[in-house]
């Protein structure tokens, strides 16, 4: 259903505000790019800082520009049931081919409240679900044996997994089937991820090389890993240098370079640092994106 490089798209800015007009822009560069789906208003969207107008003004900005030709995954996660509820609603209104939606963060359910939460979103529409799993972010960590029993709900269909332990992979391919979908959901670790029994990659640096990240997920899906490590080799630098600092800030920082959209971002994050910015450029002629 799901597989193969989608970006966790950027929200560009200008003057404060969100700039549909760039962002229609970068739907059509990534799917030209060879891009296999689109992962609007996730972290990396800046959805922390998104006014709940701006949230599902840019879920549909990205479907309608995307007119069905590649999978969007909206981004529909909230430490709130009743509010991941209606992003649910929204996105799936709105025309999106699954949602994304995170273990909720800050009030720390058990396990018992992981599946209570996913269960009432699997209950209240009809879009397809990918669990993001970050416990990096969110701080509570589903377990492999919770996702197998919500893998047994027919409209959770996999997950997007950022703990960056590959035997998670081999664990849920046991407790959720092997035809449950596992996107890795960190850069650095998505070729191995894929070795494992991973599918695709929800990606930051595919905000930057998607044309690359896409070649590196058909070389692994085609059973090509020589040929996927020697693009894994040209993209690590840049991996390394987009999380120096918040991730979404090394992208934008990059993508400015490429003339892409500006670097603009939401307080409390800033613009990257000197050194940054260095360890960016460098990283970017590295993988022969900036001369």
């Amino acid at each position: 259903m799901f597989k193969g490089s989608m970006p966790a798209l950027v929200t560009p800015f200008k003057d404060g505000a969100v700039d549909f007009d760039t962002l229609k822009k970068l739907v059509d560069w990534h799917i030209g790019q060879g891009s296999h789906g689109l992962v609007p208003v996730g972290t990396t969207g800046e959805s922390p800082t998104l006014s709940h107008d701006e949230h599902e003004a840019v879920i549909d900005c990205v479907v309608q520009a995307a007119a069905g030709r590649v999978p969007v995954i909206a981004g529909a996660g909230s430490n709130s049931t009743r509010e991941a509820i209606r992003l649910m609603r929204f996105a799936e209104k709105a025309g999106a081919q699954g949602a994304l939606v995170v273990t909720p963060y800050y009030n720390k359910p058990t396990q018992a409240g992981l599946i209570a939460h996913f269960t009432a979103l699997h209950d209240c529409c009809d879009l397809p679900i990918i669990i993001y799993n970050i416990p990096g972010r969110s701080v509570v960590d589903m377990s492999p044996a919770t996702m197998g029993e919500l893998a047994r709900l027919p409209r959770i269909v996999g997950v997007k997994d950022a703990t960056g332990d590959l035997e998670r992979v081999s664990q849920q391919r046991i407790t959720c089937g092997p035809d449950f979908v596992q996107l890795s959901g960190e850069d650095a670790t998505a070729h191995g991820f894929n070795a494992q029994g991973g599918c695709g990659c929800i990606s930051v640096s595919a905000n930057v090389a998607p044309k690359l990240c896409a070649e590196l997920q058909e070389a692994t899906l085609a059973g090509n890993y020589a040929r996927a490590l020697e693009i894994q080799d040209r993209l690590m630098p840049l991996h390394q240098a987009i999380f120096t600092e918040p991730g979404l800030c090394g992208a934008k920082y990059a993508m400015s370079k490429l003339g892409l959209c500006s670097e603009e971002i939401r307080l409390p994050l800033l613009p990257v640092t000197a050194s940054t910015r260095d360890k960016l450029d460098a990283a970017l002629r590295h993988a022969g994106l900036m001369n």
